[in-house]
């Protein structure tokens, strides 16, 4: 899990919330991160207790997972959440101060 870094395990969260029958190669596709990595992150989230999954029969009889997020687990990703649109709000004003002081030069 040290590899996967807190914007992916957002991103992780928001796209199960947003669809919990999304399977791991669909979730890596999304994230463009590989499989080994979706599951990794996954397998962290259950085990913090953020993620659940339900076992379920898709139409063509295989197995299939639904993948929850527990109410920590809404709670962890507003908190992510916040954090997340703090550090781009900082991103995006120094990137602004930085243009406005480019044009500044510009004759």
């Amino acid at each position: 899990m040290k590899n996967v870094s807190e914007e992916t395990r957002l991103r992780v969260m928001r796209l199960l919330a947003e669809n919990p029958n999304l399977t791991q190669r669909e979730l890596a596709a999304e994230l463009g991160i590989s499989l080994g990595a979706t599951n990794s992150c996954l397998r962290a989230l259950i085990d913090w207790g953020l993620v659940k999954t339900e076992n379920f029969r898709k139409s063509d009889n295989q197995r299939a997972y639904l993948y929850l997020l527990t109410p920590s687990g809404i709670a962890q990703k507003l908190s992510m959440t916040r954090r997340f649109i703090a550090i781009k709000q900082a991103e995006y004003d120094a990137i602004r101060k930085e243009l406005e002081d480019l044009r500044k030069e510009l004759p």
